[in-house]
């Protein structure tokens, strides 16, 4: 049995950083209860989030305990990147950034500045897994808290609140195309005998456009009466295993006294036969705002990680 999961680890900086802990007690009780959540899962893999200074990455990593191998992807402008850690050596490590051919940069802020490729490298590698070969993917789009000008917060007006909302919608659009190209371009027609995995936070619910975005042909989704039914969409298509998740698991964040899906695990053909099971586990987090200062010295995470388990020859 192989477990494969996803976790935003809620801004994996060192003290002393701007986004990091005040104290030295503060980082040390983060890095303490992150590790004790990952001993509870005991991941073969673990796909990360928001982590900052790689030099946290050493500090946690030697807090989970054993032997880990990990590779990171470029930050973003707020220092804060996506990552793999592995019980198993990861080869061809590559970066997702560029969007799609013929897709246009999107705006970003009400001067026009565009983008024209990902805000948040997405990582891929790949790893055996048992004996199977298996690409992974770990990405964050676009986050639905916005930022206004200044570094605010919160909206001096309604229009201004729409504005950005539709500017990081759109990136987070063109960002899901990013990552759904580059996987079709791994299965290469041949998806139906390629174990590929796209883990990460889509800041965004299962039923949300950006998410199904990712899945390609549509129809077989797990739940619907074409699931059961090969056909040429197999070669193509990733299942996302949300649906799978006892209802009463089925949330990774609350905002603002609500439990939402945001992270997310999606699987190929050769890997959505051999789920054994799907869920967020029993971590405990608490109700977010817009504001992520808030929780600057919080312990753990604000996310519940996904947590798959297959049953792999």
């Amino acid at each position: 049995m192989v477990t494969v999961a996803s976790w935003n680890l809620e801004n994996l900086f060192c003290p002393g950083t701007e986004a990091g802990p005040t104290s030295q007690s503060a980082y040390r009780a983060k890095l303490a209860a992150l590790a004790a959540t990952a001993s509870h899962l005991d991941p073969d893999l673990l796909a990360v989030q928001e982590v900052g200074d790689p030099d946290a990455v050493s500090d946690l990593l030697a807090a989970f305990g054993g032997r880990w191998h990990s590779e990171l992807a470029d930050p973003d402008g707020r220092g804060i990147r996506v990552g793999i850690f592995s019980r198993r050596r990861l080869h061809d490590v590559e970066q997702v950034t560029a969007f799609p051919d013929k897709l246009a940069p999107v705006q970003v802020d009400d001067d026009g500045s565009t983008l024209a490729d990902m805000g948040r490298p997405a990582l891929r590698v790949r790893v055996e897994l048992s004996d199977t070969p298996v690409d992974v993917v770990s990405c964050h789009l676009k986050s639905k808290l916005l930022t206004f000008p200044g570094g605010r917060f919160n909206a001096r007006d309604e229009h201004e609140r729409a504005r950005y909302a539709t500017y990081a919608l759109h990136r987070r659009a063109a960002e899901a195309a990013a990552v759904r190209a580059y996987v079709t371009g791994l299965f290469d027609d041949n998806g139906q005998n390629l174990a590929v995995i796209v883990a990460g936070d889509l800041n965004d619910e299962p039923e949300a456009a950006t998410t199904q975005l990712l899945h390609g042909p549509p129809g077989s989704e797990i739940g619907t009466d074409g699931f059961e039914r090969p056909d040429k969409g197999d070669a193509q298509r990733l299942w996302n295993l949300s649906p799978l998740i006892p209802e009463a698991q089925r949330f990774s964040r609350i905002y603002r006294g609500r439990g939402e899906l945001i992270d997310h695990l999606l699987v190929s053909h050769v890997l959505v036969g051999a789920v054994s099971s799907v869920g967020t586990g029993d971590t405990d987090i608490v109700s977010v705002t817009d504001d992520p200062e808030q929780r600057r010295d919080e312990t753990g995470s604000d996310h519940r990680p996904v947590v798959a388990r297959f049953d792999l020859p």
